[in-house]
């Protein structure tokens, strides 16, 4: 993979891209598009039509670099919302702050929304995590929900 981003950052500053492996391109290009969603989690604007748009492909090409992975790009990018919600709710720096504002944070507008999600992913509510996050005797176990 290193290999192969450097090859590509390469090609790109002598305009020779088009000569990269096929395979080669679609590496670096799944390294971006990782690397874009990373940058705008917080962003609720980002969906698979807006990941795709962004870097100039269809939809349906979005969906078939996904393919080979265990989850969709919308599960991809709401897993890793969940994550640092997760963290969020688990730190005690950011007690003071209420769920509703982390979960905006983190690209869930509609607390609602973000309840469910939380629930349906980890098996309890976003308070009840946070609570037993603080709670000095039980240390935090939540998991995913399988």
């Amino acid at each position: 993979m290193a290999v192969d981003l450097a090859a590509a950052f390469l090609s790109e500053h002598v305009d020779a891209r088009h000569l990269l492996p096929p395979e080669s391109r679609q590496q670096v290009l799944r390294a971006q598009i990782d690397s874009y969603i990373e940058r705008h989690l917080g962003s609720s604007e980002l969906t698979p039509a807006h990941v795709a748009a962004h870097h100039y492909i269809s939809l349906r090409s979005l969906h078939r670099i996904f393919r080979d992975r265990q989850e969709t790009v919308a599960a991809s990018i709401r897993r890793r919302r969940l994550e640092r919600c997760r963290a969020d709710l688990a730190d005690p720096r950011l007690a003071a702050y209420p769920i509703a504002v982390l979960a905006t944070r983190w690209g869930f507008p509609v607390p609602a929304d973000f309840s469910r999600a939380f629930r349906t992913a980890y098996g309890l509510s976003p308070r009840a995590f946070r609570h037993r996050a603080a709670s000095a005797d039980a240390p935090c176990t939540a998991r995913p929900a399988k």
